[in-house]
């Protein structure tokens, strides 16, 4: 969600990309305040916690922060949170849990007003540009498609949240899947969000995916990816009730810390003997429980980080 600066979710609602097309709502309440560094990225997760389906960061200068370079961070000593909530949120309820939560001194000039999508769009065409993971995928909009020797080519267009690639937890993913042998292999994406993963996957040489959300507009937004990009014969969707677990060789899960660790048994058993799992959605110093978590089942190699963010992986035994 960043084109946006961290909006780091609950349960498998990690990625939860909305493509403007799939919504049938024309505005939303838009939610911001200025505070410091330090409490910027914490606040941006309170809201997300509080259901914003976006938030974003800017400076005081009102320049966005779209996600920096890969092993940089820039977030400004005055910076603006702002977050998006559909219509029927209550913008006083989440002000007064907020300030509940913070110091007050820290937050100050706080905004609130409605914006159509059609405000998000242009500020995501403008700012989202081609993304090149580990010399072999590339990621771009519509219209700024690159193609050259020896890569692959994902179209993506923004939606009003994650899922582009731009965020530290779904770029880690996406550095691995570009640099690891996919070929002819079965992957479940665990937490599809937009299904950039399983689209990737796919576009990398796998044989079929398999995706999976708990959220309803995520199956949409991961078909409609799907279709875009010509592999839609080989990505199956599924809501939890509707999947039926099996063995994959690859199993990727980009959601959070809890729910990673309180799943692990029933996320471990997808993976085939010898098989790879690949998790993220986890901060620096969640690492060691959700190893923890996994460890009667799967061999860690060490960790890779990015930001606060961190992914793992490693063999089933």
């Amino acid at each position: 969600m960043q084109v946006m600066a961290a909006n780091h979710h609950h349960q498998l609602k990690h990625h939860h990309i909305h493509p403007l097309n799939t919504l049938p709502q024309m505005a939303w309440h838009q939610l911001s305040v200025i505070t410091n560094e330090n409490t910027a990225p914490k606040l941006a997760d309170f809201f997300s916690h509080l259901g914003a389906v976006s938030v974003t960061y800017m400076d005081a200068e009102d320049e966005p922060v779209y996600e920096p370079a890969i092993g940089e961070t820039k977030i400004w000593s005055n910076t603006q949170v702002i977050a998006l909530y559909e219509l029927d949120a209550d913008p006083g309820q989440i002000k007064s849990l907020v300030l509940q939560k913070f110091n007050n001194t820290d937050l100050h000039d706080w905004q609130l007003e409605a914006v159509d999508d059609q405000e998000w769009e242009r500020a995501w065409m403008e700012h989202y540009k081609p993304m090149k993971f580990a010399d072999r995928l590339w990621v771009c909009p519509t219209d700024q498609e690159r193609y050259e020797p020896n890569t692959v080519c994902l179209t993506l267009d923004p939606g009003l949240a994650f899922g582009t690639g731009t965020h530290p937890t779904t770029a880690l993913c996406l550095e691995w899947l570009a640099s690891h042998e996919v070929k002819d292999k079965t992957i479940i994406d665990y937490g599809c969000g937009s299904g950039i993963l399983a689209v990737a996957a796919i576009l990398l040489g796998g044989d079929c995916a398999h995706a999976v959300d708990i959220d309803p507009q995520a199956i949409t937004a991961t078909q409609s990816n799907a279709l875009k990009n010509k592999v839609q014969d080989k990505i199956n969707c599924y809501l939890p009730e509707q999947f039926s677990p099996f063995q994959a060789d690859i199993v990727l899960a980009n959601i959070l810390a809890k729910p990673l660790i309180d799943m692990a048994g029933q996320i471990a058993d997808l993976v085939a003997p010898g098989g790879q799992l690949v998790l993220s959605g986890i901060l620096y110093e969640q690492a060691e429980a959700v190893i923890s978590a996994y460890q009667p089942y799967i061999n860690f190699r060490p960790l890779t980080q990015q930001e606060d963010w961190i992914r793992l992986e490693g063999i089933k035994q």
